[in-house]
């Protein structure tokens, strides 16, 4: 483990510690106790319209300044949430943006996308390339002409990043202190990877959302790296039966689970990470993986935007709208 005396310095994005608000419309509809269902709401980040990467980009930007970066590049889907959040930690700091992201323009550039131009960023398309790739490239034309580029990893998830959730975990040991479980959606892995050091791998349920190929590998690795002793994939409570027909695609299951959520708790979700995240959750406690009687916490960890720029969730939201005639 890193000592601490050699971790760069946090620079402070959000306000903290985010709330932690019971759920019990919610918990009463999925047959818990009132008391039991929980949600950690790390969607009320404040920079940038909210989510999980503000606490991972804490760490990661809080580095690139300590090494002098004019200008930070990283990686994502075309709604990412982190795209969006490095383009709004850009703006905060004074620092230029460029977003290498996935495929070409044109599906959408509504969400994340029009709030990527909003603060200012430059968007790369990588096409068919990968994505790690191309940002090195970007960086390196970036540095030809006098910048000083700092390439902040896909979704933030780099040990330093997660340790934005470590400190998540001690904020919810703090508030609950009988918490049972946590439930995440797992992206990058960083979230997840982070909860796990001060909670343990029995308390955290990650549902795979489908952006890594490997996510027990990918946590793991993750909480290797900040505790300094081996994580086996297999200790850790991953669920993978939400990814449906892939990362972007919309299932049945997200959209039930976020429509119950917003009629319940008046709480919006989004299609690709939370959504999936609440599936999971309710597929928990139809195993009897998650049970009444215990104080089970949902990590909120925000993409609002992204429902937006999802043009079959919206479709389906739209659909499903009352008219009455006076």
């Amino acid at each position: 483990m890193t000592p601490d005396s050699l971790i760069p310095q946090r620079t402070v994005f959000g306000t903290w510690p985010t709330p932690l608000e019971p759920m019990p419309r919610l918990a009463r509809a999925l047959g818990l106790g009132a008391n039991d269902l929980w949600i950690k709401r790390d969607d009320l980040t404040g920079l940038g319209g909210g989510g999980n990467k503000v606490r991972k980009l804490e760490w990661t930007c809080g580095a690139a300044l300590a090494d002098g970066a004019t200008v930070l590049v990283t990686t994502g889907a075309p709604q990412s949430n982190h795209a969006r959040l490095t383009a709004a930690a850009g703006a905060r700091l004074g620092l230029d943006v460029v977003l290498v992201l996935a495929g070409a323009p044109g599906a959408s550039d509504s969400g994340n996308l029009a709030l990527d131009g909003l603060f200012g960023a430059t968007v790369v398309w990588a096409g068919d390339q990968a994505l790690d790739a191309t940002a090195q490239q970007v960086a390196a034309g970036l540095r030809r002409q006098g910048g000083v580029p700092a390439v902040i990893p896909f979704g933030g998830s780099s040990v330093l990043g997660a340790r934005g959730y470590v400190e998540c975990g001690r904020e919810l040991l703090a508030q609950a202190r009988d918490l049972e479980t946590v439930v995440v959606a797992v992206g990058s892995g960083g979230t997840m990877a982070g909860l796990v050091d001060p909670l343990g791998a029995a308390r955290v349920i990650g549902v795979h959302c489908g952006a890594v190929t490997d996510p027990a590998g990918t946590v793991s690795a993750l909480v290797s790296g900040l505790s300094g002793a081996d994580c086996a994939p297999d200790s850790l409570r991953m669920r993978l039966d939400q990814v449906g027909d892939g990362y972007s695609a919309l299932t049945e299951q997200s959209m039930a689970a976020l429509t119950l959520t917003a009629r319940t708790e008046g709480i919006v979700l989004d299609p690709i990470y939370t959504g999936r995240a609440m599936a999971g959750l309710i597929a928990a406690i139809e195993d009897g993986d998650v049970l009444p009687g215990q104080r089970t916490v949902f990590l909120h960890s925000g993409g609002l935007p992204g429902l937006f720029g999802h043009r079959a969730a919206l479709a389906q939201a739209e659909a499903a709208l009352t008219v009455s005639r006076p």
